[in-house]
């Protein structure tokens, strides 16, 4: 579902473009559709046609994204298995300081090799009603006063829908552009479409190595485009915007953590707009990476961030549930599976 459909679908019902405005700010701000204006009641405000189709029109949007189960961890995030309206389901997390990472496709197509998400592949999109739907569904929690697109999928590769749910955010969800966070491998589409939006988000790129060669084994299917070009390009955009490129970079131990790597960023990154996120793999003992121990990030950030680089390092939210992006969808799709197995099982012996 596409927002478009949930405002035709009022205006269908008799609603004029303020009242579709009063119902969508409602439905962003996760309270009922028939909530009234400051001064009127919803009574004296929406027509009666608008009051009675209401009920049926929340039921779709409820279906739209439920919260399936709930995570809350030790550093006051929280992550959420959200079961979409035909059963699939995607994760959305609930940050420190008023923050919430959505999804933006079921699985993804990028396939990096450190993601949990994108072993699974790319299932289907999400409309923009969906994704929007995650931060309704996250209101009703708590306050949610920025929204990053990092969660799965790879939101250039859902450009039309992220677009239009950035476009509502920014205005009836009345969070600020730079609150508003597009995270991307790096897709010459994004930088050709973000400059001519209305609301022009801030920019968060996966870099992950300053070498081409290692980068493209990282990130197999990202746009074949080398660190200093996705660089150039970010400068562009963050000089028009006003505000820094967030440049994305998971630490591997013994892969990208060297100091070749740190030299190699300090030339990068001399003189751009930008921001270095470190951020360690959220890392299991079987896994084939593995993050670097405290020490040695310690140490990274103050190398760059003493020569020059603005480094901080971004722990991923709920390490202490194993909370890596992907690993809740994928256990719970095991254990729906488990349980189908054992269901087809009983009936056979039945």
């Amino acid at each position: 579902m596409r927002i478009q459909d949930f405002h035709h679908a009022l205006a269908e019902l008799g609603a004029k473009p303020c009242h579709i405005g009063r119902v969508s700010r409602a439905w962003l701000q996760g309270r009922p559709l028939d909530t009234g204006t400051r001064y009127q009641s919803a009574e004296n405000y929406l027509p009666l046609s608008v009051r009675q189709g209401l009920p049926e029109l929340e039921q779709t949007l409820d279906r739209l994204a439920r919260l399936h189960t709930h995570h809350p961890a030790a550093d006051g995030s929280a992550r959420l298995l959200v079961e979409l309206g035909d059963g699939q389901m995607v994760e959305s997390v609930l940050l420190p300081r008023d923050g919430l990472c959505v999804s933006t496709q079921v699985g993804c197509a990028v396939g990096c090799l450190f993601c949990m998400t994108g072993k699974s592949g790319l299932l289907r999109q999400l409309g923009s009603a969906e994704i929007v739907a995650q931060v309704a569904l996250a209101r009703r929690l708590r306050p949610v006063k920025k929204v990053v697109f990092m969660g799965m999928g790879e939101p250039a590769h859902n450009l039309d829908n992220v677009l239009e749910a950035i476009d509502l955010l920014g205005s009836d969800g009345a969070i600020g552009h730079k609150n508003l966070v597009f995270s991307t491998v790096g897709d010459l589409r994004v930088f050709e479409r973000l400059p001519r939006q209305r609301i022009k988000p801030a920019l968060a790129l996966s870099l992950h190595s300053t070498r081409a060669d290692l980068r493209e084994h990282l990130l197999p299917r990202a746009p074949r485009i080398d660190p200093e070009t996705l660089l150039e390009l970010g400068e562009e955009y963050a000089r028009q915007v006003g505000y820094p490129i967030q440049y994305q970079w998971t630490l591997l131990k013994g892969i990208n953590d060297s100091q070749e790597e740190m030299d190699a960023i300090l030339r990068l990154f001399r003189g751009k707009f930008a921001v270095l996120n470190l951020i360690p793999y959220n890392s299991l003992e079987s896994d084939q990476y593995q993050r670097p121990d405290f020490e040695h990030i310690r140490h990274m950030v103050r190398y760059l961030h003493g020569n020059g680089v603005l480094t901080k390092v971004r722990n991923s939210a709920g390490q202490d549930i194993d909370g890596g992006c992907g690993q809740l969808r994928a256990r719970a799709t095991q254990v729906i599976e488990v349980s189908r197995l054992r269901r087809k099982q009983r009936d056979v012996a039945a």
